[in-house]
């Protein structure tokens, strides 16, 4: 080891708390670290207890459980939250590339961060309030292609059709909701070749009376074909809907009547890129046996969360 300030050779000084041993100049008695990789950019954190700290939020624990379990700091834990999503978001950008899928189901599901949209002020930024997560998922292979996050309007759905088209080839028979803007963008995206319809529920009211948390009854449901010849029993959102649950249950910040709502939408991106990563290359879907990118033939084998982070 050479000092970096007066080039003269440096002598062994002991080992830091992480095992790495140090040097110290023999002239201006700086210290040095022997050169290491640093799989956490510059997060001290060890390497087993932040893959412990990012499995816990994967498996459904709020940000201070998982600070009272590990002993790490929250912020901490929010920062490599934010770490883990980028390179996520960005190994799915590189990996979900020319993606054969005969079907695809799209749909939304609501959350809201900071504050709920009935408290919203002036000032707020557009941050705050309703915040809705676009999903689309093949019902075959149980794969995630693309997601987005953002208010339910035209702003969001075309960017994220398009990402879809981008990911995908052929022309796959596609079910959404009702959401108007889904028409123009899937033209515009897949042009009028597509076969796509929208199914649509009609839902009642609850009869459980005022003051009770319950959903509402579905009293209809009808679809209509917007282009193309889709098969009609293919006409489903139910993949989709289920996803939602299971986003629901492995992601606190989901969970509704709780206070571990997002408080920023930089933390919520990242949770959610963490979680379709870990979903579509970790974790082993109990009907495939295998994991959803194995299904779709992007990988051979089931990913460990330390290659997500790699």
């Amino acid at each position: 080891m050479t000092c970096h300030n007066c080039s003269t050779k440096c002598k062994r000084f002991g080992k830091d708390r992480h095992g790495l041993q140090r040097y110290r100049c023999r002239q201006c008695t700086r210290t040095y670290l022997e050169p290491h990789d640093r799989p956490l950019d510059e997060m001290r954190l060890p390497v087993e207890k932040a893959l412990l700290c990012l499995q816990m939020l994967l498996e459904g624990m709020s940000v201070r459980s998982t600070e009272r379990i590990t002993g790490v700091h929250r912020d901490t834990i929010l920062s490599l939250l934010v770490l883990a999503g980028e390179r996520c978001e960005r190994l799915m950008a590189e990996k979900l590339r020319g993606l054969k899928c005969d079907r695809l189901e799209l749909d939304e599901i609501w959350t809201f961060c900071r504050k709920k949209q009935k408290r919203l002020r002036a000032g707020d930024g557009e941050e705050c309030g309703d915040q809705f997560v676009f999903v689309a998922i093949d019902p075959v292979t149980k794969l995630i292609p693309a997601f987005a996050v953002g208010k339910r309007n035209w702003s969001t759905a075309v960017p994220f059709v398009q990402q879809v088209r981008e990911r995908t080839t052929g022309a796959p028979q596609i079910t959404t909701d009702g959401f108007r803007p889904y028409i123009r963008a899937i033209d515009d995206a897949f042009g009028a070749d597509v076969d796509y319809a929208v199914l649509v529920k009609t839902f009642g009211t609850s009869d459980d009376g005022a003051g009770t948390y319950h959903p509402s009854r579905i009293v209809g449901i009808f679809h209509q074909v917007m282009f193309g010849d889709p098969e009609p029993r293919f006409i489903s959102t139910s993949m989709v809907e289920r996803q939602n649950l299971t986003m629901r249950m492995q992601m606190r910040r989901f969970t509704r009547l709780t206070n571990g709502f997002s408080k920023k939408l930089a933390n919520l991106k990242a949770a959610l890129a963490l979680h379709f990563a870990w979903y579509n290359f970790v974790r082993v879907h109990s009907t495939l046996r295998v994991t959803p990118a194995m299904e779709a033939g992007i990988t051979d084998h089931v990913w460990t969360l330390g290659e997500l982070l790699a």
